[in-house]
This record gives C-alpha cells, sequence and structure tokens, in this order.
C-alpha cells in the first residue's frame, strides 16, 4: 500500500492510471487555480467522461461531494468523497489554441493551452484529438444564469483547499494545469497543484498540501 504525491508546475500536464478504490486528492495549493480533467476506463479507453451522463445523473451542472463522474455507457468512473470548495464546472471546456483567437483575438495563437496539454499527455496512452471530449474543470468558476449565459468568472478556491476522488474502477486520468492569462479562471497567474494517490489500506485518503509522498 503506497501514498504518492506530485505537485504539478503551473501550465504542465500530469497523468496516472488509478486502481479500483484508491482515491486522488487534488490540491489548489495557491488558490483559485484551475485544473482541467479527463478521466478513462483504463483497460477500455473508449469508455470515457461524459458530461451529458453526470449531469443527467446528478441533476445539476456543479459537481462536489457524493458526485459520480459517469462514462459515456453510464456507468460510474470516479466519485467525488470530499471536497472543501463546494461546486466545480462541468461545462466550460478545454481552453485552446482556437477558442483563445475567437475569445481574445490573434495575439494569443502561441499561447500554451489545455488541448496542448491533454494532446501530449494523451499520447502517452494512444490517445488523439477525437479522444478528448468536455472535460471537469476542477476549481473553476462558471456560473449560469437563468437565461442560459455562462461567464467564466473569478473563482471561489483559495490556497490549500482540496477534493478527493474515488476510483470506481481502474481509470486513466489525464489532467492540464491549466495555463490561461486572458481570463480569471487562474487570477491572471496560473500556478502550481498537488496530486495526490492513495492506495486502499494506506491510511488517511488525501495528503495535505505540501505533505510529501512515498511508499
Amino acid at each position: 500500500m503506497s501514498r504518492t504525491t506530485t505537485v504539478v508546475p503551473a501550465r504542465a500536464a500530469w497523468s496516472s492510471v488509478i486502481r479500483t478504490g484508491a482515491t486522488l486528492a487534488i490540491a489548489d495549493l495557491h488558490g483559485n487555480q484551475a485544473v482541467d480533467f479527463l478521466v478513462y476506463d483504463a483497460h477500455d479507453t473508449s469508455v470515457r467522461y461524459s458530461a451529458p451522463d453526470t449531469i443527467h445523473a446528478q441533476g445539476g451542472i456543479f459537481l462536489t461531494s457524493g458526485s459520480v463522474l459517469m462514462s459515456n455507457e453510464h456507468t460510474p468512473l470516479m466519485t467525488v468523497v470530499a471536497d472543501e470548495v463546494g461546486r466545480h464546472d462541468t461545462v466550460g471546456g478545454a481552453c485552446s489554441k482556437e477558442s483563445n483567437t475567437l475569445r481574445y483575438g490573434h495575439h494569443t495563437w502561441s499561447q500554451h493551452a489545455c488541448v496542448d496539454n491533454f494532446l501530449a499527455e494523451g499520447a502517452k496512452y494512444g490517445l488523439g484529438k477525437r479522444d478528448l471530449v468536455s472535460n471537469v474543470n476542477w476549481y473553476m468558476n462558471v456560473p449560469v444564469e437563468k437565461d442560459g449565459t455562462l461567464g467564466i468568472v473569478d473563482g471561489i478556491s483559495a490556497p490549500g483547499l482540496s477534493l478527493t476522488l474515488r476510483a470506481e474502477r481502474d481509470v486513466l486520468v489525464l489532467v492540464s494545469n491549466c495555463p490561461q492569462i486572458n481570463n480569471p479562471c487562474n487570477g491572471f497567474d496560473p500556478t502550481a497543484v498537488q496530486m495526490t494517490i492513495t492506495e486502499p489500506g494506506a491510511g488517511a485518503a488525501a495528503g495535505r498540501p505540501g505533505e510529501a509522498g512515498g511508499a
């Protein structure tokens, strides 16, 4: 049994296979850092996170404790078992060179984006662009008005807050520690986050921010 902790630098990608029953804790080390997140069945990546299935299953668009990340086969992939923030986004999507150019101007074309991170990290597992689906945005604040309009606004997280997910099957997790600097999702200043994987029976479910990992 083991606990492994990794600090993911600002703008960087990260991935891992999380075994059934293990937990993944994601800590927002400096506050208001969006963490773009995709999850797949580790043994069959055609079974992957589905925003429509997840929203339908829980009857709402925001994720928090008790939320289950559902697959495109309407089966559970991971469950949020702890959440110190209270609301996370399912509809804002991942930034890309194309969306940055459309929203913020052609001068942003060369800026690094979450889609770049997902493609580079996913390639390690044989995944390509057609395998990217609508993602979860942990710590991103995307309020939706009654008329359906939404916006990316200042976050509601704070330094050191965390959330924990439990794997309901062996899953592959891809993360982009969002590099966006053109809207407030990262406070216009991307920062590091911490990932802690805890295997069943290894003790507490989540390492606290700054805590070293090990076997």
